[in-house]
């Protein structure tokens, strides 16, 4: 008898739900298209990332235990950012180390995260998309996607293959933009001249659009770049793979 395909839940993350559900179908988009089937489970909360760069670790277990329980029932959980899927695959684990029964259940949810990217390439095998999108793309490496999860050339393998794209590099494209969750909202002044350097970095490029696979990252560079009058647009990495463009940039949608 033939065998069911493999389940993958989405991850959505509090970002895209809340600011860019095109992401989340774009992500549903490739993940189809690579032969699985998807579902978004709806009791998914917040991957308790803030809570725990502030130190509050117990709201952060509660949040973890929900999660965990609400992706239960699938083979594989896919998150459209790098960020949340490390502190999925790597903090969980970290946040109950001193608890057998609960790190048990921890390590086996670990082993089932991933970020989108990569698990196209990796998992799913994926070497081409068909999308089109004649443009020059400039790509922003994310911290926690870069030295977490090791996200660096499976973007870059399916921007390659998108139609008519042109990738160039940006110097530095794998410093910090400022952003960093709380980091901004803690030492604003440093953030802005963090994220005034990305810019700059970008504008160097002559890029006509930039993309990254973390929204968190491309908001913040996006309100940057459209405070300084910048042309440059802005969309997930996941929006250009799967075709799905064919909307406002980032910042554009919230009328900066």
């Amino acid at each position: 008898m033939p065998t069911s395909p493999p389940k993958v839940g989405l991850f959505v993350t509090c970002l895209v739900d809340l600011f860019r559900p095109n992401v989340g179908f774009s992500a549903i988009k490739l993940i189809e298209q690579a032969g699985y089937s998807v579902d978004v489970p709806e009791q998914q909360t917040c991957c308790g990332q803030p809570a725990y760069n502030s130190g509050d670790v117990p709201t952060t277990r509660e949040l973890a235990r929900q999660v965990m329980t609400a992706f239960e029932n699938y083979d594989y959980v896919v998150a459209p950012s790098g960020s949340c899927a490390s502190m999925l695959k790597f903090h969980y684990v970290e946040l109950f180390k001193d608890n057998p029964v609960e790190l048990e259940k921890a390590q086996h949810f670990a082993q089932r995260c991933y970020e989108l990217t990569s698990f196209l390439t990796e998992i799913c095998e994926m070497k081409q998309v068909t999308a089109n999108f004649p443009h020059r793309v400039t790509y922003h490496d994310s911290c926690s996607g870069l030295r977490e999860m090791g996200i660096k050339q499976q973007p870059r393998q399916l921007l390659n293959s998108v139609t008519g794209l042109n990738l160039v590099e940006m110097k530095e494209s794998e410093t910090c933009c400022g952003f960093g969750g709380t980091f901004c909202l803690k030492y604003p002044d440093i953030s802005t001249r963090i994220v005034s350097d990305k810019v700059a970095n970008i504008h160097h490029t002559d890029a006509e659009v930039l993309t990254a696979g973390d929204l968190g990252c491309l908001m913040n560079m996006a309100g940057r770049l459209s405070r300084t009058g910048s042309k440059v647009q802005v969309y997930h990495v996941a929006e250009i793979l799967a075709d799905m463009t064919n909307i406002p940039a980032i910042g554009e949608a919230e009328g900066e």
